[in-house]
């Protein structure tokens, strides 16, 4: 809303020293991280208090992890902090009319939406199990469709194939603007099914060579694709954050430094400069995502405030379901969904722990009678956290003592950092 006022006073005459900052990227994503920032700290406390007063608590079964016992009654449902600190940034520093902040501006409800209802059944209806797995399913599974399909038919989700900079033009910090000039060459806006993959010249992986068929039919096979590969990224990004979500600041400081990571790509693929010298895809108005993420950074930053061990409130599935989901929406948007297994390790280590558990366990007690574990304990954080002896066997025995959360949590931290500077790593090995 800021920036659109500044927008209409410069549009009108009005001049005044600064009026022109918010043309720059760089100075609209400072002010909407602090402004998430703060305003996550600030209205936190009081959200917390008010759900304290609601006797909104952590229900806890006794699965024999070290200090669980103690997080029972902790109020829940605190995601409604980390998206109200989002949308504050967004909404007063952002372009409103551009498509990919209303796509990431719908998802956040949508996803958030989500969690709440799984939240609340778990609550208020207190049923432990929440909303059913297919309900949730469906619709991270809708939010999916409802992104592919807007990639698919809207006008204003192009590429920009051929961009050439006019070298003979100094650069300075005009190239941070959102509105580029007529100093640049910018041929074949195309409605694209690429997308960035490491290791190859350049960077490019079209959708189109996974086709079955070519001509007309071809070209429908080759979106029919693309948009079920953002279903299925969607839909797996906001699960795995849901499951990683089980220590105090785990979720949280895991998904800033996945943000951060975001919001670099986001900058670097929507500037003409940038993505030249880079020699990545450029994404029109795809810099508006830098300033989105920036406020995203920001909310889970004050969140963490409040969430760091001992944490006096958990996101719950308001939280960790609207996170996910902006991460799958938000790569999906930059073309770099290619990119999340390895920027989003964590997550997909979490998930894939799970999974891998639930079957080899079924395989091996219909084979043999009885079930063996691979991990102790799943989701994976948990294995380092469990201090009870499994029942059955375990390939992969627990440590000996249980890790404490908050050293298994900044270890994951650090994991994450590590995978985040090997993502960016890659936009230069060809």
């Amino acid at each position: 809303m800021i920036y659109h006022l500044f927008q209409y006073l410069e549009s009108v005459g009005v001049d005044f020293p600064g009026i022109g900052l918010m043309n720059f990227l760089s100075f609209r994503a400072m002010l909407a991280a602090v402004t998430a920032v703060l305003v996550s700290m600030l209205a936190g406390k009081r959200i917390i208090r008010r759900l304290q007063l609601l006797q909104i608590g952590e229900t806890v079964r006794d699965l024999g992890l070290e200090g669980q016992i103690q997080k029972k009654g902790t109020p829940t449902m605190g995601g409604i902090i980390i998206i109200v600190s989002i949308l504050s940034g967004v909404l007063l520093f952002c372009d409103l009319t551009n498509i990919y902040v209303q796509l990431l501006v719908v998802s956040t409800l949508w996803c958030g939406g989500l969690g709440f209802a799984d939240d609340y059944i778990k609550v208020f209806k207190h049923n432990k199990e929440g909303m059913s797995e297919r309900g949730k399913l469906i619709g991270q599974v809708l939010l999916g469709l409802l992104v592919g399909l807007t990639v698919w038919m809207s006008p204003d989700i192009v590429v920009r194939e051929k961009v050439a900079v006019d070298t003979s033009v100094e650069h300075t910090l005009e190239t941070e603007t959102t509105v580029t000039s007529g100093r640049y060459v910018e041929e074949d806006v195309v409605k694209s099914t690429k997308t960035t993959i490491p290791f190859v010249k350049n960077h490019e992986f079209d959708y189109r060579w996974l086709s079955p068929v070519k001509g007309v039919w071809g070209w429908y096979a080759k979106w029919a694709i693309y948009v079920l590969m953002i279903v299925l990224v969607i839909t797996a990004c906001s699960n795995g954050t849901n499951l990683t979500d089980g220590l105090d600041g785990l979720a949280a400081g895991t998904s800033a430094i996945v943000g951060v990571v975001l919001g670099v790509m986001a900058w670097l693929g929507g500037n003409l400069i940038d993505s030249n010298f880079l020699n990545i895809m450029y994404i029109p108005g795809s810099g508006e995502i830098a300033i989105f993420m920036s406020a995203f950074v920001g909310a889970l930053i004050g969140f963490l405030w409040y969430n760091s061990f001992p944490a006096q409130v958990f996101m719950g599935d308001t939280g960790s379901l609207a996170i996910g989901g902006i991460i799958g929406v938000s790569a999906v948007l930059m073309r770099k969904e290619l990119l999340i297994p390895l920027l989003c390790g964590v997550f997909f280590a979490e998930s894939l722990s799970v999974l891998l558990q639930r079957f080899y366990f079924k395989f091996t007690k219909k084979k043999n009678g009885v079930g063996t574990r691979i991990w102790s304990m799943t989701p994976l954080h948990h294995h380092y956290q469990d201090k009870k002896a499994p029942d059955g066997p375990v390939i992969f025995k627990k440590p000996v003592p249980a890790q404490h959360e908050a050293k298994i949590t900044v270890r994951f931290w650090i994991v994450g950092i590590i995978l985040a500077v090997s993502t960016l790593a890659l936009l230069k090995i060809r």
